[in-house]
C-alpha cells in the first residue's frame, strides 16, 4: 500500500510542481526547492545533539506551536530544534515568532527516496506534528530509523474522519508507526480510533490554542483605530461581501463605525480590496500606513483592509465585536480564541465545525451564532447594549483561562520521549 500511495503522491506531484514553485516569490524559490528535496541548511544544528524535528503546516499550526517551543527551549536550552511548515506563510511567521536558534524548514515531499538521506542528515530524535497532517511515509521513515513519532494538539473533524475511515485499511498501517496521538478532545480522540489508532496510543490533552503567545505590545496604529470596531479576522470567498453589507446597515446607526476586514490568505489582498472598491465605501489599506502617519482619524467611518501577515491578534485588541472568518462561507471556521484572549465578544456564522468547543462558548454567553442574514441583526444589538458585549467578553475571556495549560501537558510528554531515548 506504501508503495501504491508513492506513486500516486509522486503522479500528483508531477503535474503541481511546477505551479508550486513558481507561484512563490523569487527570493524563496532556492530555498523551497533545496528544503521540498530534503537538502536543508544544517550550519545552525549543533553537531553532538540530535534535534526535535517539530511540523505545523501554517499560520495557525505555527502559533500553536510557539509556546511549547519556547517552554522548550526555556527546558532544554542546548536542544536543537527544527521546525518545519508547508506554506510561505508559515515560514514567515516562524521567522518572526520562533526561538531564537530554531531551524526552519520547508517540510520535504513525502517520498522515501527524498526522506531517507534527510533523515541520515538530520538525525532528529523525535518527529512532531502539530494537529493532524498524516504522512504516510515520513511516519514510516521515522518509525524505521527508531525516531519517535508523536502528533500533538491533534485534530480531526467528522468530514475527514468519514474520508479517513474509506482507506482505514491503510491508515491503520500508518499509524503503526505513530507512538502517540495526543488529541484536543474525546470528540478528536474518538475519530483517530474509528480510522485506526490503537486505543493505548490515544490520550486527550486538551487544545494548544488555549496557550497562545500572544505580545501585549500593541502597535500604536492599531491604538489609533478608537471604536466603535468590528474586525473581520480570517475571512474567506465570498465573506467580504455579507460582512460588508452588516456593515453598511450598521454604519450609520453608530458614528465613527469602523470596519476591518482580514483575508485568510494573503493572495486574496487584491481580491478583497476590489469587493471594497466596488461597495463605494471610503476605505484605507494597512500597507498604506506608514510609521510618519499611525494616527487615523478616530471620528471617522471607514473599511481597514489588513493586508499584512501576523498583526490580526493585535489588532483584536481593540475591537468591540470579533467576527470569526470560515464559518460563513466555507467549512469549519477559524480560531475563535485570539479576540476571547482579549475579552471580546465573538460572532460566527453556522460552519464552526473544526472548533466543537465553540457550543460551550456560546452555552457561557461568549459567543454568538448568526446566518449571513442575521449578522447585521446581531452587530447592532451588541453596539447598542455595549453592557452584553461586554459581559460576552468576560466570559470568553474566563472560558480561554479556564482552559489553559495544555503546552505544559505536552512538555511532560515530550519529556517521557526524550528520557527514553
Amino acid at each position: 500500500m506504501f508503495l501504491i500511495y508513492s506513486i500516486l503522491y509522486a503522479v500528483a506531484l508531477a503535474f503541481l510542481f511546477f505551479p508550486q514553485y513558481l507561484k512563490r516569490p523569487r527570493d524563496l524559490r532556492k530555498k523551497w526547492l533545496r528544503d521540498k528535496f530534503g537538502m536543508f541548511d544544517t550550519s545552525r544544528l549543533t553537531s553532538h545533539a540530535s534535534p526535535i524535528w517539530i511540523h505545523a503546516v501554517s499560520v495557525g499550526e505555527v502559533n500553536a506551536a510557539i509556546p511549547l517551543l519556547k517552554k522548550l527551549r526555556h527546558a532544554y536550552p542546548d536542544q536543537a530544534v527544527v521546525l518545519s511548515t508547508i506554506t510561505d506563510t508559515g515560514q514567515k511567521v516562524a521567522g518572526e515568532k520562533a526561538p531564537e536558534g530554531t531551524t526552519i524548514v520547508y517540510l520535504p515531499f513525502d517520498l522515501g527516496f527524498i526522506l531517507n538521506p534527510c533523515f541520515e542528515q538530520v538525525k532528529p530524535k523525535l518527529f512532531i506534528v502539530v494537529e493532524t497532517e498524516l504522512w504516510p511515509n515520513i511516519f514510516k521513515v521515522a518509525h524505521v530509523r527508531g525516531v519517535p513519532v508523536l502528533v500533538l494538539n491533534g485534530r480531526i473533524s467528522e468530514k475527514s474522519s468519514k474520508g479517513y475511515q474509506k482507506v482505514s485499511f491503510f491508515m491503520k498501517k500508518v499509524f503503526d508507526h505513530v507512538a502517540l496521538f495526543c488529541m484536543q478532545s474525546d470528540a478528536d480522540a474518538a475519530r483517530i480510533r474509528a480510522i485506526g489508532a490503537e486505543d493505548k496510543k490515544v490520550r486527550v490533552s486538551g487544545n494548544f490554542k488555549f496557550d497562545m503567545d500572544i505580545s501585549q505590545d500593541v502597535p500604536d496604529w492599531v491604538k489609533g483605530l478608537a471604536g466603535p470596531v468590528i474586525v473581520a479576522g480570517s475571512t474567506h470567498a465570498g465573506e467580504e461581501q455579507i460582512i460588508i453589507d452588516a456593515y453598511r446597515e450598521n454604519v450609520y446607526l453608530f458614528p465613527g463605525l469602523k470596519l476591518v476586514i482580514a483575508p485568510r490568505h494573503p493572495e486574496r489582498f487584491k481580491e478583497v480590496e476590489d469587493i471594497i472598491i466596488k461597495s463605494d465605501i471610503r476605505y484605507v489599506k494597512r500597507s498604506d500606513i506608514s510609521t510618519e502617519s499611525q494616527k487615523l482619524r478616530a471620528d471617522s467611518s471607514y473599511i481597514l483592509l489588513l493586508d499584512t501577515v501576523g498583526e490580526l491578534t493585535a489588532v483584536y485588541s481593540i475591537a468591540d465585536i470579533a467576527v470569526i472568518g470560515k464559518s460563513f462561507e466555507g467549512f469549519g471556521g477559524q480560531n475563535p480564541l485570539e479576540p476571547a484572549y482579549w475579552g471580546k465578544p465573538v460572532i460566527f456564522g453556522p460552519h464552526m465545525e473544526n472548533f466543537p468547543f465553540v457550543r460551550r462558548f456560546m452555552e457561557e454567553g461568549a459567543a454568538f451564532e448568526v446566518t449571513s442574514i442575521s449578522l447585521a441583526k446581531k452587530i447592532k444589538e451588541l453596539l447598542m447594549q455595549p453592557e452584553k458585549a461586554k459581559a460576552a467578553g468576560e466570559h470568553a475571556r474566563a472560558f480561554y483561562q479556564r482552559n489553559s495549560g495544555t503546552v505544559d501537558r505536552a512538555l511532560k510528554i515530550i519529556e517521557e520521549f526524550i528520557d527514553k531515548k
